[in-house]
């Protein structure tokens, strides 16, 4: 058992996800057949084409373009946070088919961590617990297995770390970065969207350049529950666009 930290890799991504957005957009709007739109999109930079298509708010021929990342060193708690951006499909390591007997990796949070060396050793200790329970209680079921495994599982914590595949389109993914790398969202979550908007800049520039929190593009729209950090938001999106 380890405490372990949050990776984001991009497996794999539509090639030339802005040149396929620009395809479908024009498509929409010319009399030329698919073989001539493709040799225009295909000879030219078609980034200010996509922002255009982007401002204008046409983001139904976002949704060509899709990523897919995998995530580890995340808990149970981000997980269930996760899967309700329901416009995603989601692999995840199972706990019913993968024993802990042999411990788990687990997330501590920060604010847990910065009470100090005492009080993370005391969450440590914790999980130690956690996972003797489950292992007496694999054992009460019957050992190492599936059957046992479901019903061990109840005691292990949301700290429990797990690792998944998911791929979301680009429109969602928009969706989902407004929402998560909100700084009213959970930190846990926060920081994963910051990685996957840093990797979807790095894959589709044009696409994801004003992709981000609302606050990027205007006013919060939290009202009084506003952070009030506007600035050290944008500051962030700077570093990576």
């Amino acid at each position: 058992m380890a405490k372990t930290a949050l990776k984001v890799i991009l497996l794999r991504a539509t090639p030339d996800p802005d040149e396929v957005v620009a395809l479908g957009a024009r498509l929409c709007y010319a009399q030329a057949d698919v073989e001539a739109l493709r040799e225009r999109v295909e000879s030219a930079d078609q980034r200010a084409f996509v922002e255009r298509v982007m401002a204008r708010g046409h983001l139904s021929v976002t949704e060509h373009a899709s990523f897919t990342f995998a995530v580890e060193g995340v808990s149970r708690a981000l997980l269930a946070q996760l899967t309700r951006h329901r416009i995603a499909s989601f692999s995840v390591q199972s706990q019913r088919y993968v024993s802990m007997a042999d411990g788990f990796d687990y997330v501590i949070p920060p604010s847990i961590s910065a009470l100090g060396e005492e009080q993370e050793q005391e969450f440590i200790r914790q999980m130690d617990t956690m996972h003797a329970w489950y292992c007496q209680w694999q054992e009460k079921l019957g050992g190492a297995g599936e059957t046992a495994n479901q019903d061990a599982r109840f005691v292990l914590p949301n700290a429990a770390a797990t690792r998944l595949v998911m791929t979301m389109n680009a429109r969602e993914l928009m969706h989902f970065f407004e929402l998560r790398c909100c700084n009213r969202a959970q930190w846990e979550i926060r920081e994963m969207a910051w990685q996957m908007l840093a990797a979807c800049k790095r894959e589709a520039p044009a696409l994801f350049a004003h992709a981000g929190p609302a606050c990027l593009r205007g006013a919060c729209p939290e009202g009084r529950n506003t952070c009030g950090r506007a600035d050290e938001v944008k500051a962030r999106a700077a570093q990576i666009g």
